[in-house]
């Protein structure tokens, strides 16, 4: 058995909590119904953790005895407590200051303006030793 507690402390990274939509039908001609994650987290946060899971499992018949083994709680206390509970910390996330193909750009200016930066002394040194030599 899966044990989830905690489920209203769910966070989400960008704008999914505004942008990300649950859609349901009701059954009735025009009457598809939908509810934004943030809304759904205010109504029943357990749901949002649920779907997840069953989204992401096959659809077979396994399916149904998956979701009956999953147990999940918004708070910290559930009627569990005669079982150890083993605790899963996620690992940190190595989140991209910078998209590839942007870094890389930025890595080529800074190289060129490195480049600049030698090349012009070099050139200023290579004009005035010219210039001491045909002094001399």
């Amino acid at each position: 058995m899966c044990i989830v507690i905690n489920a209203k402390d769910v966070c989400v990274t960008g704008r999914k909590l505004t942008d990300k939509v649950y859609y349901w039908h009701t059954g009735y001609v025009g009457h598809l119904k939908e509810r934004s994650l943030k809304d759904q987290m205010a109504k029943d946060p357990t749901e949002v953790i649920r779907k997840a899971v069953l989204r992401m499992l096959p659809r077979n018949k396994l399916r149904d005895d998956r979701d009956r083994k999953l147990r999940i709680f918004a708070d910290s206390e559930h009627p569990f407590g005669d079982r150890p509970l083993e605790p899963y910390m996620m690992p940190p996330r190595k989140v991209r200051e910078m998209r590839p193909r942007v870094r890389r750009a930025l890595i080529r200016a800074q190289k060129k303006a490195e480049e600049q930066e030698q090349g012009g002394s070099q050139r200023k040194g290579r004009k005035r030793e010219a210039k001491t030599e045909v002094a001399a």
